[in-house]
């Protein structure tokens, strides 16, 4: 991302949001009310035109045909990675860490979170941006705490002890849309970090199949996704080869359980339509729990 600028990156995700909750209840996977006063110009002049009937499905097959697979993954993963929270949360989980929060309101949108205390933890540009929409969007939230940071250059175990973060609370990581956009180092210092949670703790987070930074036409829609990402100055920069994934957590105290490729989640959600999706195969979500060696 560009400095002094919140992630345009985390501005579309937003954006995918508020198109599936302007359908239809018994259409759509999830409603997030506050997506659409997240947006800002032009994204914002969509975020209105899409109350009108029929303007949400022309939008969205604008993008899918521009960038083939984003939207309808984003919108799998949200549904996927609610149903893991909101399963997670009566496993006494004692506290949720969003690791790069992004425009993620899931603090003020799912019931389920409002007892827990929640950590939003993201660079200052995005979360500053983001507090500034939610001061007009939502009430305050005495369970939210907010946590800037950049991962790349700064340690995750003082800023969160300064946050109040306890270190032998259950918790549930959520780190989702980030790893693809660090470094090696950075994806490893926080593995093992969240790996220092009590037995029990969970993690989900996102990556890209390491062959999608060394091969990009190998799938399918990737040229326009990449020169918007060079455009908005959020390069990708690291993924994992798959099958390399339960080894890669093991030496880091993490044990895999599921490790699922965009088509896989998409069929969880949009059952025979997801046969006819293309694109983004390359993106997965992964879940791991955190061993009897963590602490």
């Amino acid at each position: 991302m560009r400095i002094g600028r919140a992630s345009r990156t985390a501005e579309l995700m937003a954006l995918f949001r508020a198109l599936e909750s302007s359908r239809r209840e018994n259409e759509r996977l999830f409603n997030d009310p506050f997506a659409k006063g997240l947006l800002t110009w032009p994204l914002s002049a969509v975020g209105r035109l899409i109350a009108v009937p029929g303007v949400e499905r022309i939008v969205s097959t604008i993008i899918d045909r521009r960038v083939p697979g984003a939207r309808s993954s984003a919108i799998a993963r949200t549904r996927l990675i609610d149903e893991a929270i909101e399963a997670s949360l009566g496993e006494a989980i004692e506290q949720l860490v969003i690791l790069g929060s992004g425009y993620d309101c899931r603090a003020y949108r799912l019931p389920s979170m409002r007892g827990v205390d929640v950590f939003e933890v993201d660079h200052p540009d995005t979360q500053g941006a983001k507090r500034t929409a939610l001061a007009r969007l939502a009430p305050d939230s005495e369970n939210v705490r907010f946590v800037a940071m950049d991962f790349n250059t700064q340690d995750l175990a003082s800023v969160m002890t300064a946050a109040g973060y306890r270190e032998t609370a259950r918790t549930f990581f959520l780190w989702e849309g980030v790893t693809n956009y660090l470094s090696e180092e950075a994806v490893d210092r926080t593995l093992r970090w969240c790996a220092s949670a009590p037995p029990g703790s969970r993690l989900l987070f996102t990556y890209v199949h390491r062959d999608v930074l060394t091969n990009p036409s190998a799938f399918h829609g990737t040229a326009k996704l990449f020169e918007s990402l060079e455009k908005f100055g959020e390069k990708w920069t690291f993924g994992i080869e798959p099958s390399r994934l339960r080894a890669f957590l093991a030496e880091r105290n993490l044990i895999l359980e599921s490790d699922l490729g965009a088509a896989e989640y998409r069929e969880l959600f949009f059952d025979k339509a997801a046969g006819k999706m293309r694109g983004y195969e390359f993106y997965r979500i992964a879940m791991a729990r955190v061993g009897a060696g963590g602490q």
